[in-house]
């Protein structure tokens, strides 16, 4: 390492290094065999090409699961949040019952702003999201970079970052690595460099800045950036609001770093990469035909190669021309027909065997569910991860985004928390959708209970077991006696209207006025 590279920030950053090795050059194995441009050979240059694989069944599956994943975690039509507020806290924030209605429509306009900021074209929110699912499934690792205020996302790959996380998978340091152009580092930075770099790094390198974040004692994120050995930067975030969001496809216990998904398929991938080259190589060879010629034969090789079809020459062809091909089309047909296994093998392992997702703008959120379901089934739980490590730090991030542009209020964070819903049951609000409609069936069957029966129930408590037996929140959503006899007494007064004319329901109302102030002055000389 030349002087101008020394530094703290960078001894520590060689120094993880080592933890990081196995992961990375797994990582580059497997990019090999999918999208070989994701994680390129160390000391790749930017001049140089990419080796292509004999196969294109890795990449059409890495671009496939990213895109079916992106589509089930953050779907353009359908909030894949939402905000939760217990009854306590309403009745306690509110101050009255029977408020949750209001509640849920203020919170609904704050989901909706919050899921149009996600799907503004400007943002390109979407487009850093599927890089960093498709770094996801090859590498099993990649770094975002999501800051409250300033810019959008930034995405590290394997070979940008190191990380260190404690026991239980939490993460600790993180530390990334960028090259920047002399002439882009702010006046200020620049101003700060010594003047010898240009002896040590030449003229035209870009020098490193290293960006350090850890967790201090004082349970605060602190940061601090590096450029050639001298620190150019420096800040702290709390300690639920670290920018930095180190994403892994599968939680190993005691691993600083995940597993990707194509390490699991790792030997498949080899073996059709194998074969494909095998068969492709074959075919050539087969498919070629080489022309002899008898020695001292009369034919003359001229007059035969341009001759056209249908004509004369002078020569004895059958006897002098020989005609050689490659008999090897049986052992080509036993390779095609393994390469035919393994690749019915990996299309069920990256879902290219399956057509739940029609090819339109919108699509239901039925199909949404199927998708979250099939990727719950086959991908073995990770997608409950991401939901964990990925969906519900980013929207937390993005609600503090336009809360500090003042586009939407801020919500007391112990009380009113976003969350993920996930996996089989739902994504977002279409669930509850699915029990309301549920439990409105079964209320509909109760008209044909026998008249016996009916007699003896009583349908209000039943209704009641019914919603709550199918998770639907009941609050607010059957009527009080208070509000019935209320009904029903305006009901008989506009009969009454209707009837007898409006100055015998006025004596009417003032009569049952005086009633009612009676029968509330004995209830208070009784107490």
């Amino acid at each position: 390492m030349n002087k101008s590279e020394e530094g703290v920030i960078a001894s520590r950053y060689a120094k993880l290094e080592n933890n990081r090795r196995p992961f990375l050059d797994r990582a580059r194995e497997a990019s090999k065999l999918t999208i070989p441009g994701l994680l390129p050979p160390e000391g790749h240059d930017k001049t140089q090409s990419f080796s292509t694989p004999w196969q294109s069944v890795g990449a059409r599956g890495v671009n496939n699961l990213a895109a079916k994943m992106l589509l089930a975690a953050f779907p353009a039509n359908i909030p894949f949040f939402r905000f939760q507020i217990d009854d306590f806290t309403l009745e306690e924030l509110t101050q009255q019952e029977g408020m949750r209605a209001e509640v849920e429509k203020g919170l609904g306009k704050i989901e909706r702003a919050l899921q149009t900021e996600f799907n503004d074209a400007e943002s390109g929110y979407r487009v850093d999201l599927v890089e960093s699912l498709k770094h996801l499934i090859v590498a099993g690792n990649v770094l975002l970079f999501m800051p409250t205020k300033g810019t959008n996302i930034r995405v590290f790959h394997l070979d940008r970052f190191v990380a260190r996380r404690d026991a239980e998978g939490n993460l600790l340091e993180v530390i990334t690595v960028e090259y920047l152009d002399r002439k882009t580092l702010p006046g200020e930075i620049a101003d700060q460099l010594s003047e010898d770099i240009e002896e040590h790094t030449g003229v035209d390198k870009d020098l490193p800045l290293y960006t350090r974040t850890y967790l201090s004692d004082e349970g605060k994120w602190e940061m601090e950036q590096e450029v050639t050995g001298l620190v150019v930067n420096t800040g702290s975030y709390k300690r639920d609001r670290c920018p930095f969001m180190a994403l892994r496809w599968s939680a190993i216990s005691n691993e600083d770093y995940g597993r990707g998904y194509v390490e699991e398929y790792y030997g498949d991938l080899q073996s059709l990469e194998g074969l494909s080259q095998t068969i492709v190589e074959g075919a050539a060879i087969a498919a070629k035909v080489v022309i002899g010629k008898r020695p001292n034969s009369k034919t003359k090789i001229k007059d035969f190669a341009k001759a056209e079809n249908g004509a004369i020459i002078t020569g004895d062809l059958e006897n002098d021309l020989t005609t050689w091909q490659a008999d090897k089309g049986i052992d080509i047909r036993v390779a095609q027909t393994q390469a035919v296994g393994i690749e019915q093998r990996l299309n069920l392992a990256f879902l290219l065997s399956t057509q739940a997702v029609r090819d339109a703008e919108r699509v239901t959120a039925e199909e949404i569910r199927f998708i979250a379901s099939e990727l719950e089934d086959s991908l073995g739980g990770v997608y409950s991860l991401l939901s964990q490590e990925l969906q519900l730090p980013f929207i937390k991030r993005l609600q503090w985004r336009l809360e500090g542009k003042g586009r939407i209020p801020k919500l007391p964070k112990d009380d009113i928390k976003p969350i993920i819903v996930t996996g089989v049951e739902a994504l977002g609000r279409g669930q509850d959708i699915t029990n309301l409609r549920s439990a409105l069936e079964d209320l509909a069957i109760l008209q044909n209970l026998p008249p016996e029966i009916g007699q003896r129930v009583n349908l209000g408590d039943l209704a009641t077991r019914i919603f709550t037996a199918r998770g639907v929140d009941t609050e607010g959503l059957f009527k009080s006696d208070e509000e019935i006899q209320a009904e029903q007494q305006q009901a008989q007064m506009m009969q009454m209207v209707q009837e007898l004319g409006p100055n015998a329901v006025n004596q009417a109302g003032q009569m049952m006025q005086q009633q009612q102030e009676i029968s509330n002055n004995g209830e208070s000389q009784a107490a």
